[in-house]
C-alpha cells in the first residue's frame, strides 16, 4: 500500500471514529433532553423533522433534486415505508427505554443487533452457518447474560430491558428488509427519504397520542434536541459514509464498536452511570462477539452498516 492509500485508509478510519462517538453520544444527548423537559414523543418528532429539512436542504443546495425524482416510484414508497414502519417503530422502542434505563446498558443491549442480524440472515439463506458465527453469538449471548445478572437488585427497569431488545430486534429486521432497496437507492437520497417517512409517523403518533408538547420543552430541551439531530443524525451519518468509501464495510463494523465504549463513558462522565465488574465483563463480551461477527467480508456487513448511517442509525 503506498503512503497515499495509507494516508486515505487513516482518514477513513477516524471519520468512522468520529461518526460512532457521533452515534454513541445520542443516549446522554435524550437524557439530557428529557431532564430539560421533552417527552420521548416530542423528541423524535422534533428530531426526525429536522433530520428531514436539514437533508432536504442539502439534497436541493447540491443540486441532486434530480436523483431522487428519477427514482422508481417502488423504491420511493419502499424507502418511505423504512422510514414511516421501521426506524419510527425502532427509534420509539429506544427512546422509550432511555427513559427506563442508563444510557450505557441500553447501548449494550442495543449492540446486540450485529449478531442478530447475522443468525437472521443464516435462517433466511443468505449467509452459511460458520464456527465463527458460533463463537459471536456465544459471547453475545453470555455477555447480555452478565449485563443484566449484574445489576444491583431493582435497579433494573423490566419495561425498559424489554424495550431497548425490541429496539434491537426491530433494528435487525429494519436491516435485513432494507437490503435491496439500500442496493438501489444512494445513501443520500435513502437517508432522506427515510428521515421524511420517520418524521411523518412520528409526528402524527405524537400529535394523536397526546405525546407531543412542545411548550414543555425549555430551550435548553431543544438544544439537546436539536444536537441529536446534527451530530447524532446528520453528522454521524455524513461521517459513516465517508469512512465506508475509505475503508470498506468490515473494517468500518469494527470501528462502529466504538459507539458503546463512548455511550458508556459519557455516561459516566455526565451522569455518573458505572458498571459492576461482572457488567464490565459482559460488555466486553458483547463487543468481542461484533468484531468476531463482523471480521469476515459478508454481504450482510455492508446491509448492517448501511442502515446505521441511514438512521442515527445506533444504534
Amino acid at each position: 500500500m503506498s503512503p497515499q492509500q495509507h494516508a486515505h485508509a487513516r482518514t477513513g478510519a477516524l471519520f468512522c471514529l468520529a461518526s460512532a462517538a457521533g452515534f454513541g453520544a445520542m443516549g446522554v444527548f435524550g437524557k439530557l433532553a428529557y431532564d430539560a423537559g421533552a417527552t420521548v414523543g416530542t423528541l423524535l418528532a422534533v428530531r426526525f423533522a429536522l433530520a428531514a429539512v436539514v437533508l432536504w436542504a442539502f439534497v436541493l443546495a447540491t443540486g441532486r433534486a434530480g436523483e431522487l425524482g428519477a427514482l422508481p416510484r417502488r423504491d420511493v414508497a419502499m424507502a418511505l415505508a423504512l422510514g414511516g414502519i421501521g426506524y419510527s417503530a425502532q427509534a420509539g422502542a429506544y427512546f422509550a427505554a432511555l427513559d427506563r434505563l442508563d444510557a450505557s446498558v441500553l447501548a449494550l443491549l442495543l449492540y446486540t443487533f450485529p449478531v442478530i442480524v447475522t443468525v437472521a440472515a443464516i435462517v433466511l439463506g443468505r449467509e452459511v452457518f460458520s464456527g465463527r458465527t458460533a463463537l459471536a453469538l456465544a459471547l453475545s449471548c453470555g455477555g447480555l447474560v452478565l449485563v443484566l445478572a449484574g445489576a444491583a437488585a431493582g435497579a433494573l427497569d423490566g419495561l425498559g430491558t424489554a424495550l431497548g431488545l425490541t429496539a434491537a430486534v426491530v433494528y435487525s429486521a429494519y436491516i435485513l428488509v432494507s437490503e435491496g432497496v439500500a442496493q438501489r437507492v444512494g445513501p443520500l437520497a435513502l437517508s432522506t427519504l427515510v428521515c421524511t417517512g420517520a418524521a411523518f409517523t412520528l409526528t402524527v403518533v405524537g400529535v394523536v397520542g397526546g405525546g407531543l408538547r412542545l411548550g414543555a420543552v425549555s430551550a435548553e430541551g431543544l438544544g439537546w434536541i436539536a444536537a441529536i439531530t446534527m451530530v447524532s443524525t446528520v453528522g454521524a451519518v455524513g461521517l459513516f459514509f465517508a469512512g465506508l468509501s475509505r475503508v470498506g464495510p468490515s473494517t468500518a463494523s469494527i470501528l462502529s464498536t466504538f459507539e458503546p465504549v463512548v455511550t458508556v463513558s459519557l455516561a459516566f462522565a455526565v451522569f455518573g452511570e458505572s458498571f459492576s465488574a461482572e457488567q464490565l465483563a459482559g460488555g466486553a463480551l458483547v463487543l468481542a462477539a461484533v468484531v468476531v461477527v463482523r471480521a469476515p467480508a459478508a454481504p450482510v456487513e455492508l446491509s448492517g452498516a448501511t442502515p446505521a448511517a441511514v438512521a442515527e442509525a445506533s444504534t
